[in-house]
């Protein structure tokens, strides 16, 4: 990876000349109080590493005759130089050979000197830099619309099947009442059946009455007419045998009541109602039954598409462990970017752009005065872990600061006397000099 090893800037917005040799691996805090410099020296890495679109809008220190100066020595053994009237680019390699603003770009992550453009992008911004970083953005994307396409559809089942059961309980039911509605002219039908037969009950009835009325008037018969006995008992005895016959019959004669289908003729259209009610709380119930169903193989396909954008994200190669997405927002170890501490939101955002370009390996960030101790410490170990470079400012003059800027200067340092760069060739380092 490709690291900032020195660095020198004269004259670039408040700073008046620095000398700076950044951590190779860890934290490289540039301290000092507000309005010192301390930012004018990531503004000149930028502009010197990034291009013009990064030149400050005021480049030129304020009341400086002399144009800015930028040095900078990369790992590589890339010389960065501008200098001159029109801070014009020069781009060395070790060989000699010169190059340009493409050769940076080629290994120089734009996010890592501009580390707050990721910062401060939306949470789904974030994931989708990781998306498109580990190559599964599309086939994400295709199975979060499919899984949202489902879930509408399962939420309008499990509102359809609500309102099956609200409305099921909200009907009244009656057990007593039949299955199926009923006829008028079925149950008028029934009555004539019945009053049919009444009606030759009667009959028979009527007979039993008139042979008990001819028997006895035949005994009177028999007792008057003693000359006709002999055919008289004939025909008595005849007689006693059909009275036989007539009262057994009418002993098994019994008459149907029709009070209970006069009633329901009366009450046909309140029976119906009845069932009607039963028949629509049946059909509710049975409804919501199976909307119920399918809402439940719904949830089955939802969990299943989850499941695969599990997987997915599982099995991709991912620029830090703990790091997925949910929903479309990047998270931590099971943390929301809101949620994840000031280190884990740095840690998260360096691997994600270090992923971006392999190559580059620094980062620039200002204003770390947000940050307590313990946090900068954690971040700074996992950068010297990580094998990292970072070169940040803090308003602070406190042992944390890798240096401290006065006025411009880097404190402690002797303050050269302002005079222009020497032109021509491009400047060299010695060892033990800087």
């Amino acid at each position: 990876m490709i690291k900032i090893n020195k660095l020198e800037i004269e004259n670039v917005k408040r700073v008046k000349a620095v000398k700076i040799e950044p951590t190779a691996n860890g934290l490289t805090i540039v301290g000092g109080k507000n309005r010192q410099g301390k930012t004018s020296i990531l503004d000149s890495i930028q502009w010197g590493l990034g291009g013009n679109k990064y030149r400050p809008s005021q480049a030129a220190r304020e009341g400086s005759a002399v144009p800015p100066y930028l040095h900078i020595v990369l790992s590589n053994g890339l010389i960065v130089e501008r200098k001159g009237k029109n801070s014009d680019l020069k781009v060395i390699d070790p060989n000699g050979q010169k190059g340009g603003q493409q050769l940076l770009d080629s290994f120089v992550e734009e996010l890592a000197i501009d580390l707050p453009k990721f910062m401060h992008a939306s949470n789904k911004e974030k994931a989708n830099i990781l998306l498109r970083i580990i190559g599964v953005g599309d086939q994400l994307h295709e199975l979060e619309v499919k899984e949202q396409e489902i879930y509408n559809r399962r939420h309008a089942i499990g509102q359809i099947a609500d309102q099956k059961e609200k409305f099921a309980k909200e009907q009244p039911y009656f057990p007593d009442a039949p299955k199926e509605p009923i006829s008028a002219s079925e149950l008028i039908r029934q009555q004539q059946d019945i009053l049919a037969r009444n009606g030759e009950n009667q009959h028979k009835r009527q007979r039993l009455t008139q042979i008990q009325a001819e028997y006895t008037s035949q005994g009177q018969e028999i007792e008057r007419l003693r000359s006709l006995l002999a055919q008289a008992e004939a025909k008595y005895v005849q007689l006693g045998a059909d009275l036989e016959i007539a009262q057994k019959d009418a002993l098994d004669l019994v008459d149907e009541s029709t009070a209970e289908l006069e009633a329901n003729i009366r009450q046909i259209d309140e029976i119906n109602r009845k069932v009607r009610a039963n028949l629509d709380k049946d059909k509710a119930e049975a409804d919501a039954s199976d909307y119920r169903v399918q809402y439940d193989q719904l949830t089955a396909e939802i969990t299943a598409i989850r499941q695969q954008k599990n997987d997915l994200l599982t099995n991709a190669n991912l620029p830090l462990p703990g790091l997925s997405v949910e929903d479309g927002e990047l998270v931590y170890n099971s943390q929301k970017w809101d949620n994840m501490s000031g280190a884990e939101q740095l840690i998260v955002a360096t691997s994600i752009v270090r992923r971006l370009k392999p190559d580059c390996g620094f980062i620039l960030l200002d204003k770390l005065e947000q940050m307590d101790i313990d946090t900068l410490r954690e971040f700074g170990q996992w950068l010297e872990q990580e094998g990292l470079q970072a070169i940040a400012t803090r308003v602070s003059t406190g042992d944390e600061c890798s240096i401290i800027i006065e006025d411009g200067y880097v404190a402690g340092q002797p303050q050269q006397v302002e005079q222009p760069p020497a032109a021509a060739e491009p400047k060299t380092w010695k060892a033990g000099e800087f």
